[in-house]
């Protein structure tokens, strides 16, 4: 498929400006629910435009800074995204391209959080290491997604089926982020604090990793990590989905959803009891898990719908490697 060059790198401009905005609302978000709007792009045109290299104490937002951030954010934005575009483009006849994509994306990543370092206190106070790579994650993601629904033509062609598989793994990503969200709504309502569970949550996050003590409930703080919770589903269930298909072709490959699902677990334990070693206590191990079982069990309907009978396939291909285990001792007596 043979598109102008002009209209590739027009649509990459787009999907690099959707990137941007994508993180601009990650740093809205975050200082919002963290009691500071627009500290963020203030402290960093502080730290990358101007040089300083020292903590800047604002009292409100500076106008001024965050104008000039944002211009420079915007700029950046698209011309990654121009330079991702032509890398995708290319790589429809050049394979091998994909490689240098990974790489270009990786050296991005690398060398802002580089920049951050170099600029000195100013800059990580308002970027922690894990903010940098989250936000250019669903930024990532968010490009890569809208480049690829104005190519159709170029997506089919690169990634064939897999198509279908980002899909569905999408769709169960949302299917699993709803039920645990409902899940969560329910007990919080049934012990007379809605919204308790995902502004406890969201409180860790965006409060730098200092135990929120008298937290308020507040929409920024919700929504706040509600955009979190949904987007770490999705890329569960996209993973998830890649391994459905694998066992279409080995039935047995589909335990590793099970592996798959105890590592996301564990990973969101950690990561919890890593902010603050007290909220699994507070919210419960037993309503953490509850929540993600049902997920589980709702996202695995979810592909046995789409691939039916993709769980008794896996039970008859589990009985007949027990059964090829059994005769092979046989024979070896």
């Amino acid at each position: 498929m043979q598109q102008s060059k002009g209209r590739i790198i027009a649509d990459g401009v787009m999907a690099g400006l959707l990137g941007g905005l994508i993180i601009a609302l990650w740093f809205l978000v975050f200082d919002a629910a963290s009691g500071h709007p627009l500290r963020t792009p203030a402290l960093l045109a502080a730290a990358l435009l101007h040089g300083t290299r020292t903590p800047v104490a604002l009292t409100g937002p500076a106008w001024t800074l965050v104008a000039e951030y944002t211009l420079a954010h915007f700029a950046v934005f698209a011309a990654l995204g121009a330079i991702g575009a032509l890398l995708i483009d290319g790589a429809e006849t050049h394979p091998e391209l994909f490689g240098t994509l990974l790489i270009f994306t990786i050296a991005f990543e690398v060398f802002f959080i580089a920049l951050l370092m170099l600029a000195g206190p100013a800059a990580e106070a308002a970027m922690p290491w894990w903010k940098i790579i989250a936000g250019n994650l669903m930024a990532t993601a968010g490009m890569l997604g809208f480049f690829l629904w104005r190519q159709p033509l170029l997506a089919q062609n690169m990634m064939g089926q897999w198509t279908g598989v980002m899909r569905e793994g999408i769709v169960s990503g949302i299917i699993g982020g709803v039920i645990v969200a409902i899940w969560f709504l329910i007990y919080d309502v049934a012990t007379g604090h809605p919204f308790h569970t995902p502004a406890l949550l969201g409180a860790i996050v965006f409060n730098a990793l200092h135990q929120p003590e008298g937290f308020a409930v507040t929409t920024a703080i919700v929504l706040g990590y509600t955009f979190l919770h949904f987007f770490a589903f999705i890329m569960f269930g996209i993973a998830s989905s890649i391994l459905m298909v694998a066992s279409e072709r080995e039935p047995v490959l589909a335990l590793g959803e099970l592996i798959l699902f105890v590592w996301f677990e564990l990973c969101f334990f950690a990561f919890v009891t890593f902010l603050d070693s007290t909220a699994v206590e507070e919210i419960g191990w037993w309503n953490i898990i509850g929540g993600n079982i049902a997920a589980l069990a709702a996202i695995i309907a979810y592909f046995e719908h789409g691939h039916p009978r993709i769980v008794g396939r896996i039970i008859d291909r589990w009985e007949s490697l027990r059964d090829e285990a059994a005769t092979q001792r046989g024979a070896a007596h």
